[in-house]
């Protein structure tokens, strides 16, 4: 299975593609990761990309374009991949057409999770962290046992910036405008699947398989 998992912030896309890699052995390809781990390692991508990154620029298309098409070449992508956060833009589509059709590839469906916006801000912005340990609490989903305080070390949680309800609500409309014309773009190629994202992790994961026929 080749496949684009779309959806906004907190959507709950890193969630079904480690299900995805569970069960059906095909990784998650989050371009995040691509270009940390491109930089870490000096490529010449990364070299590239690392300045930019540094300075909170973004990182030019044909470079992460090729990031990601170098990923896809990897041992662990011969059964199939799910391309986590990318493409973000119909630029980064039309690129990634043209080089998975070099690759002899091509796109099996695109599972968009479709999550309202308050639901979305309820799920972000009531993230908590702990600064000295890294554990990750939600004040309504996963509250620490002692409210404010994490539960292995005590610390005071903190909430990260963007996770704050304004900023959230930021990133979201950067993302109506960006990427999800996407969905437009991959309803005409037929590849677009519509899955809800509400309720359990598991009974999303379940429509994810039933839209696939793989049930």
């Amino acid at each position: 299975m080749n496949l684009v998992l779309l959806g906004p912030p907190g959507a709950g896309k890193g969630t079904q593609a480690k299900k995805l890699l569970e069960e059906f052995g095909i990784p998650q390809i989050s371009t995040g990761d691509i270009l940390r781990d491109a930089v870490r390692r000096g490529t010449e991508l990364g070299k590239k990309a690392g300045p930019l990154m540094a300075a909170g620029k973004l990182v030019p298309d044909d470079v992460v374009v090729s990031l990601a098409v170098e990923r896809l070449r990897q041992r662990d992508c011969a059964r199939g991949f799910a391309l986590d956060g990318f493409p973000r833009t119909i630029p980064q589509a039309e690129a990634l057409d043209a080089a998975l059709r070099q690759e002899g590839k091509k796109l099996e469906a695109v599972i968009s999770l479709q999550v309202p916006e308050e639901t979305l801000v309820e799920r972000i912005s009531g993230r908590r962290s702990c600064p000295k340990d890294g554990s990750v609490y939600h004040v309504y989903q996963k509250p620490p046992r002692r409210p404010g305080h994490c539960d292995l070390c005590g610390s005071e949680l903190v909430q990260r910036e963007d996770d704050k309800p304004d900023r959230v609500r930021e990133r979201l409309a950067v993302y109506a405008a960006q990427t999800a014309p996407l969905e437009a773009y991959y309803a005409r190629q037929g590849l677009l699947r519509p899955v809800s994202g509400m309720g359990s992790p598991e009974g999303i994961y379940a429509e994810i398989k039933k839209t696939l026929g793989r049930s």
